[in-house]
C-alpha cells in the first residue's frame, strides 16, 4: 500500500456514513481524480504536484474541498474557485440524502473531477447508470479520462441529451432558482439533492433533499449547511459591502458578536428567516481575523455586527429585522436546518421555506429558463 492509498483509507474511515457509501469511497481513491495542478490558497500561485508532491498529497487528503480550477481557467488577483473536489463528508451526506440504490439511473449536474460520479457508479452497480453533465470542456475532458472504465457517461454542456428519465439528480453547484429542466428530467417522487442559494451571489448554500411533487415543483427538507459555487448560468454580480468608510447613524449592541455568530453556526438560519435582508460576512477584519457580519436592507440601510457584539448601523430597519429574527430563533433553541422545508416552483421562481416558526418567501431573481 502506497502512502497515498494509506491516506485515502484513513480518509474513508473518518466518514460518518453508511457502510455502502464508505465502501464506494474506498473503491475510488481521491488522488486518482484530483488533477496535478490545484489552488490551495485564495491568493498566490497554483500548486503543481510535480514540483511539490508532498504538499499536493497533504492538500488532497484533508477533509476539505480542493480547488481544481480558478477564474474559469484564467488568471486574476484572487484565485476564485470555479471547479473543485467537494469535501468528502459533504459528498457522503449528499449521496445519503439522494437515497441511491443499485439499479438506479442517476443524473449528476457538475462533473468536476469525476470523483463523485465514480462513487455513484459503484452505488448504482452494473444494472444502474450515471450520466454526468459538465459545462467546462477542459474539466469535462479531464473527468472523462479519469472515469474510463466506470461506465459513467460524461456530457459536455448543460443538457444530458436523450429521452432518459432519471431516478435521482445530484447537483454539485448551487442555484437560487431550481431549473425547470432539472425537474423535468426526473420521475415523479424522484430525489433532487440540490445546494440552494437564497441570494443571487454570496451567502450560504444549504443542501436541500427535494422530491419532485409535480410537473414543475419539488419540495423537501434542508439536510445540512454548505458553501457551493454557483451554477454558471446563475452567477450574480458581486455585492459591495456598505458601511466601510461611511458614517454610521447609530451605535448599539447585538446579542452575539460576529465571532460567536459564526462559531455557533447562526448565520444560515438568520439568512433563511430574513428574506428581506442580505446577510453576509464582510468588511474590514479585526486583529484576530474575524470579520463583521453585515446585514443590508432593501432600502439601502445597513448594520455591521462586530466581533465583540457592538454594532454600527445606518438606518434601523436592517438591525431591527435581524434582531427580531435572532430573538425568535434563540427562543426556539436554534432549531436545526432539517426543520426547514423548501418548496420550489421552477416555473414561477417561487421558493417558500416553512418551519414551525413560520413561513418565508424567497423569490428567485436569477436563473429563469430561456423562453
Amino acid at each position: 500500500m502506497t502512502d497515498l492509498d494509506r491516506a485515502h483509507a484513513l480518509l474513508t474511515e473518518r466518514l460518518d456514513t453508511t457502510d455502502e457509501i464508505r465502501a464506494a469511497f474506498s473503491s475510488h481513491p481521491r488522488h486518482g481524480y484530483i488533477p496535478d495542478v490545484i489552488w490551495p490558497d485564495a491568493v498566490g500561485d497554483a500548486l503543481d504536484r510535480a514540483e511539490d508532491p508532498e504538499r499536493w498529497a497533504a492538500r488532497v487528503y484533508t477533509d476539505d474541498y480542493v480547488t481544481t480550477q480558478a477564474d474559469d481557467g484564467g488568471t486574476g488577483p484572487v484565485n476564485i474557485p470555479t471547479s473543485s473536489s467537494s469535501a468528502p463528508q459533504l459528498m457522503a451526506d449528499m449521496l445519503r440524502a439522494a437515497e441511491i440504490e443499485p439499479g438506479m439511473r442517476v443524473l449528476e449536474i457538475g462533473t468536476g473531477t469525476g470523483w463523485n460520479a465514480a462513487i455513484l457508479s459503484t452505488l448504482v452497480g452494473p444494472t444502474g447508470s450515471v450520466t454526468s453533465v459538465e459545462i467546462d470542456p477542459g474539466v469535462a475532458a479531464h473527468a472523462r479520462e479519469r472515469l474510463a472504465g466506470t461506465g459513467v457517461k460524461v456530457v459536455t454542456g448543460t443538457d444530458p441529451g436523450g429521452p432518459e428519465v432519471f431516478d435521482a439528480l445530484i447537483a454539485t453547484c448551487a442555484v437560487q432558482r431550481l431549473p425547470l429542466a432539472w425537474v423535468e428530467r426526473v420521475g415523479d417522487g424522484a430525489r433532487l439533492v440540490v445546494p440552494w442559494a437564497p441570494y443571487p451571489e454570496g451567502g450560504p448554500t444549504p443542501v436541500a433533499a427535494l422530491r419532485r411533487t409535480g410537473p414543475a415543483t419539488a419540495a423537501g427538507p434542508l439536510v445540512r449547511d454548505a458553501s457551493f459555487m454557483r451554477d454558471r448560468g446563475q452567477r450574480g454580480a458581486r455585492r459591495r459591502f456598505p458601511g466601510n468608510g461611511e458614517e454610521a447613524t447609530d451605535r448599539t449592541t447585538f446579542p452575539e458578536g460576529s465571532r460567536d455568530l459564526l462559531r455557533n453556526d447562526r448565520l444560515t438560519r438568520l439568512v433563511l428567516t430574513c428574506p428581506e435582508l442580505y446577510i453576509a460576512v464582510g468588511g474590514r477584519p479585526w486583529k484576530d481575523g474575524t470579520a463583521p457580519v453585515v446585514a443590508v436592507g432593501e432600502g439601502g440601510d445597513w448594520a455591521h455586527i462586530l466581533p465583540d457584539g457592538s454594532a454600527t448601523c445606518n438606518g434601523t430597519r436592517a438591525l431591527t429585522t435581524l434582531t427580531e429574527a435572532y430573538t425568535t430563533l434563540d427562543d426556539a433553541g436554534w432549531p436545526g436546518l432539517d426543520t426547514f422545508t423548501l418548496e420550489a416552483d421552477a416555473e414561477s421562481g417561487a421558493h417558500t421555506l416553512r418551519s414551525r416558526l413560520g413561513t418565508w418567501e424567497h423569490p428567485a431573481s436569477c436563473g429563469a429558463d430561456p423562453a
